[in-house]
């Protein structure tokens, strides 16, 4: 199961890129949680920060577990896994609600967000779903049995709500029916159907299609609550644009943001955190972020062009998607161009789920690449 000659071959590239990231999210978390600036009490080491080191200690933990062990074993574990998540997102319903929806477990202090170890199971799923059909992907009844697959606990994270993390399964897995050879009819129309979507809330994010116009037809649908989310002049949305602005080409620098620092920016540590980073650090900041996660995609996407089976070219190519569409549509919240609705960003966000999570994927990725000689 374990393999310390293959550990031996993993993606170095990665390491680097991952700790940068981390160096990120804990200056930005700092800043951000420290004492108001007017008590002339800062440091660096707040609770969050903290936290968020604990988080990544376990975050490392479950990467260097991930990448020694065969992922072909998760093959095995697929359907225990899939039992496992629909039976932690049902039981979300039953629990307490926290802050008015129900998306954590709380275990005295510790909050656990099921949703996030969901997307992530739900690749392995599919990924050994598609393996398991390969000679049939292209029958009707297989692709309605993929739909089926992933269409269930998109319902189930859609009802919490959590409508970002519902929507992030649906790239995920187009990409991955796509890797699979589904039936091209299927490809055909989610692609269709996701495009479509896309261009609506462009349209209502660009000032074409106006939010209020639309507000009686649109309603007649769906709720009230539900169509303010995808109101382009929230504040939310006004704050994180003018934080990005302010930033200017080198930033204020470091804990000296007028905007973000005095807590005028909604959830600057966890969802915001791109706009917090984007004030302080500036369009060079930014740009060497984006340059990072660039990387680290680009990285990850190499594992799936030298996979040598097709459960990890699957697995891989899903994993790749999980982590770029939480980086483009935590972007392009912050940025204007989508509705915020909670997708955290990788590695920089605080929260202990996402962490972990993430590196548990790649920790996946890492294995896939370092058995890409062992046939």
């Amino acid at each position: 199961m374990f393999s310390a000659k293959t550990m031996r071959k993993i993606d170095l590239r990665m390491i680097p890129l991952i700790l940068a990231l981390m160096t990120i999210s804990l200056l930005v978390i700092s800043a951000m949680t420290g004492q108001v600036r007017e008590l002339e009490r800062e440091e660096f080491f707040t609770p969050f920060v903290k936290k968020q080191l604990q988080w990544f200690a376990i975050g490392w933990a479950c990467f260097l577990f991930f990448s020694a062990i065969d992922y072909h074993k998760l093959r095995k574990w697929a359907p225990f896994l899939y039992v496992g998540m629909i039976l932690m997102l049902l039981g979300l319903f039953f629990a307490p609600a926290i802050q008015n929806v129900h998306r954590w477990y709380r275990f005295g202090g510790l909050t656990v967000q099921p949703s996030e170890y969901a997307k992530l199971i739900v690749v392995i799923a599919l990924s050994a779903f598609l393996e398991y059909k390969a000679a049939r992907t292209r029958e009707t009844g297989a692709a309605l049995q993929a739909l089926l697959l992933i269409g269930v606990p998109f319902l189930l994270i859609l009802k919490q709500p959590d409508l970002g993390t519902a929507l992030v399964l649906f790239p995920i897995a187009l990409v991955m029916f796509y890797f699979g050879q589904i039936k091209r009819r299927v490809l055909l129309v989610m692609g269709l159907l996701g495009m479509s979507c896309l261009i609506f809330v462009s349209l209502l994010f660009l000032g074409v299609i106006s939010h209020d116009k639309l507000r009686p037809y649109v309603t007649k649908v769906i709720k009230e609550y539900q169509y303010e989310r995808l109101s382009p002049d929230t504040y939310h949305q006004t704050a994180s644009q003018t934080s990005i602005a302010l930033g200017g080409v080198t930033g204020s620098g470091w804990r000296k943001s007028e905007f973000a620092g005095r807590k005028w920016l909604p959830e600057a540590h966890t969802d915001s955190v791109f706009a917090a980073y984007a004030e302080e650090f500036g369009l060079v900041g930014t740009g060497l972020l984006l340059c990072l996660f660039f990387s680290l995609i680009y990285c990850s996407f190499q594992v799936t062009a030298v996979a040598k089976d097709r459960f990890g070219r699957l697995l891989s190519s899903g994993i790749t998607v999980y982590l770029c569409v939480h980086i483009l549509i935590n972007c392009a919240m912050m940025c204007g161009f989508l509705p915020i609705t909670g997708v955290p960003l990788v590695l920089v966000s605080y929260g202990g789920s996402s962490v972990l999570a993430t590196m548990i994927a790649l920790g996946i990725l890492q294995s896939i690449y370092s058995r890409r000689f062992l046939f």
